[in-house]
């Protein structure tokens, strides 16, 4: 017999935008909440390009999409987007923040080709336990290696989602599921892993000992997130002789830039197989599901994003649960995943909230407004500050996409003066006074030269023309009536030099919240 809750859910073949906005709008519905209307289609565009290749249109691809009848155009700009070159780029410093969280070095050289062959994340996730140095995949565990608790827990929020560092010392004491015997476990599969001249190896003995609150020492098990505790060959500690022949082993092997030896049991290889078996992988199906939601919408199902735990339940169970669901049913694949989720209305909705009270923001009523990333906003000044003739309508694709990566390379020195993004950000002062004081500034944005946006707006005689051009290709959408007045009037102070007022003009888009913001 078909129960309510059956009739509510979607079947299996349902297309996953349509899975999102079916849950989505039954927790309007409940709540009452009546959702902000779909954004404008020069938001969609720009939202989407930011989120899929890291940077604005250009004025020329803006009027196209706007201009543009096809009723299926979001999907074919999606399809397009995936497809591309900059997806990959993108999606691969974006996968690179989240993995090194600030660490020094970095995984670019794994992940470019890693997302360019859209290589399954529970193999990726295998690739740096694995942690082989000639594809660059060791620098996960090597960045973190010389301290093994923050290696443990770094791996339990960021693939599992879970924070177990307040169970070190002592039990949770707010969620009953964390105990010390949690975050020694999961220190357990990294204990016996150590760096040698440059390599990683891992030891096939060691144990890891703990103190429980009441001063009895144990010996933390192998032992995953949901308890599973894993058996293992049985080792005996090396003698002090044992371990001087070890270390002559190792300083030889260092001398000669080799590698230490494979163990016969690896725990690290224990962790990528219990987590990943059937039954055991919800943590990490449901934990990278809520990062890339919460990179799309600005809030995760479950928030915060490492508190993925009984007392902190997702906003959207059952959504949470599909999702994770078809990511493994679909071998991982996080590009299908991401369709999914910007293909849905709840992502196109509009930032505006027109209602007397904010809704909650668990409601996904309205969309978030989020920062831009280093790369994302140096890039998107870059593209904004350049002659729109740079990027002429018949400009071939492959041409096209060579002329977006020489952008996103010359804009790299100056992402690198930007803070990355936290909660609860604020544009900072050292930002403020970047654009205000810096000479940098104006030889990269406000040069006059012939592919600036500059030097075009600098031989634009009609106010009203030259206000348009610069807000197409700073705003990427049209001007308003009040935009084109007030900064035509703003204008005739600088009547005498062309030069400047065009600077002025683009200095004053540039430094605006609508270009700093995804909205």
């Amino acid at each position: 017999m078909e129960t309510h809750a059956d009739v509510n859910r979607p079947a299996s073949n349902t297309e996953l935008h349509q899975v999102v906005d079916h849950f989505i709008a039954h927790r309007l519905t409940e709540s009452g909440v009546v959702a902000a209307s779909r954004a404008d289609d020069a938001n969609v565009l720009r939202r989407t390009m930011l989120d899929l290749v890291g940077r604005i249109p250009t004025a020329n691809e803006a009027k196209q999409y706007i201009d543009s009848a096809d009723p299926n155009k979001q999907m074919a700009l999606v399809d397009r987007l995936i497809a591309s070159p900059g997806f990959s780029r993108h999606q691969a410093n974006e996968l690179n923040s989240m993995l090194m969280q600030g660490s020094s070095g970095d995984l670019l050289k794994y992940l470019r080709p890693a997302v360019a062959d859209n290589r399954p994340w529970d193999q990726i996730f295998r690739d740096l336990l694995e942690a082989d140095p000639e594809s660059g995949a060791d620098q996960f565990l090597k960045s973190r290696v010389k301290d093994l608790d923050r290696l443990a827990n770094d791996t339990s929020v960021i693939f599992f989602g879970v924070n177990v560092s307040c169970a070190q010392c002592h039990d949770h004491p707010l969620v009953s599921e964390w105990t010390q015997s949690h975050f020694f476990g999961m220190k357990s599969f990294f204990s016996r892993t150590f760096e040698n001249g440059g390599f990683l190896g891992e030891r096939d003995y060691g144990l890891v000992k703990f103190q429980t609150t009441s001063g009895e020492e144990r010996v933390a098990p192998l032992m995953f997130l949901t308890g599973t505790v894993l058996e293992e060959p049985e080792v005996s500690e090396p003698t002090d002789e044992q371990k001087k022949e070890e270390k002559k082993q190792l300083d030889e092997l260092k001398e000669k830039k080799q590698p230490p030896p494979t163990p016969a049991f690896s725990r690290r290889a224990q962790l990528a197989t219990v987590a990943l078996k059937e039954n055991e992988n919800m943590y990490f199906s449901r934990a990278i599901v809520n990062r890339v939601w919460h990179r799309l919408f600005g809030r995760g199902l479950v928030a915060p994003v490492d508190q993925m735990h009984p007392e902190n339940p997702a906003s959207h169970p059952e959504l949470l649960e599909r999702l994770a669901s078809d990511l493994v049913a679909h071998n991982y694949d996080l590009r299908r995943l991401i369709r999914g989720l910007v293909l849905s209305e709840a992502y196109a909705r509009s930032s505006r909230w027109e209602g007397d009270s904010y809704p909650a923001p668990e409601l996904f009523a309205v969309a978030s407004i989020r920062p831009l990333t280093p790369a994302q906003y140096a890039t998107s000044l870059r593209l904004a500050s350049m002659s729109p003739s740079w990027f002429p309508e018949d400009l071939q694709s492959d041409a096209f996409e060579q002329r977006i990566e020489q952008v996103e390379n010359s804009a790299r020195g100056f992402a690198g003066m930007i803070e990355q993004p936290g909660e609860d950000f604020q544009v900072s002062v050292t930002e403020a006074l970047l654009f205000n004081n810096n000479q940098r500034i104006t030889s990269e944005f406000l040069r006059d030269g012939n592919d600036s946006l500059v030097g075009t707006l600098k031989s634009v005689d009609d106010r009203t023309q030259l206000v348009s051009d610069a807000v197409w290709n700073v705003f990427t959408r049209p001007p308003t009536a009040d935009e084109i007045q007030m900064l035509a009037e703003y204008l005739l102070q600088y009547r005498e030099n062309q030069v400047i007022a065009a600077q002025q003009l683009v200095w004053a888009l540039l430094t605006t919240n609508e270009v700093r913001f995804n909205y």
